[in-house]
């Protein structure tokens, strides 16, 4: 496998050159902004919540892997991208069967293999609705499905939280799946507003996650 292999995926390259996608590369700055939000935000509530500041510092880590993405445009830097949000969503899905929905470590590790399975279940079949995105369904779904759970069970401002961080990937997915069908109107495209979007998502499950720090190990400490 060539690792310099070219990759043309987005409306606005036009060419294989560093700066060809100017708007979809800076436009990572969000990622970093929301990290550095969610680190102050952090180290305000004590700075002793080692599982949130690994999510924060993979924030911006997504950051630098898009903005790679987006300037060399090839294969190896679209392993960049990819695998700090992949790593993200896994740690984060976690962290909320833990401690928001308070599971013991092996009922959450159960989960997590679980929501491996589904993703790779449920992925290839909404492809040809998604297309490229369909990786992020899974992801889109366990959000809303946890919020509902926790708002059934009483914990309203948790649930309203993952809900609200749900309505907003949906937007930031709807932009990216829109960036192929506007470019011949505009030719810009629409994927710098799924960067954007979709950093507000990550810092709006960060905030849940900081909310309850503690909570698992209080309630279930198996």
């Amino acid at each position: 496998m060539d690792w310099a292999t070219p990759i043309d995926a987005y409306c606005e390259r036009t060419s294989a050159a560093f700066w060809s996608e100017p708007v979809n590369a800076l436009t990572n700055l969000a990622f970093l902004l929301a990290a550095l939000w969610a680190f102050r935000r952090w180290r305000a509530r004590g700075g002793g919540d080692r599982a949130t500041l690994a999510l924060i510092g993979l924030v911006g880590v997504i950051g630098v892997g898009s903005f790679l993405f987006h300037t060399f445009a090839n294969r190896w830097s679209a392993l960049a991208d990819v695998l700090p949000i992949a790593l993200f969503i896994f740690g984060f899905f976690t962290l909320a069967l833990r401690r928001l929905i308070g599971l013991s470590w092996p009922l959450t590790l159960l989960g997590l293999l679980a929501f491996v399975a589904f993703d790779q279940f449920v992925a290839p079949l909404a492809e040809p609705l998604l297309g490229s995105s369909e990786a992020y369904l899974p992801a889109l779904l366990a959000l809303y499905g946890m919020a509902l759970w926790l708002m059934g069970i009483g914990r309203k401002a948790s649930g309203l939280g993952l809900l609200s961080a749900g309505a907003v990937f949906t937007l930031s997915l709807l932009f990216r799946m829109a960036d192929g069908a506007v470019c011949p109107s505009w030719p810009l495209g629409t994927h710098f507003l799924w960067h954007g979007l979709n950093a507000v998502t990550l810092a709006l499950c960060l905030r849940v996650g900081m909310a309850h720090e503690g909570r698992a190990t209080a309630q279930n400490p198996a």
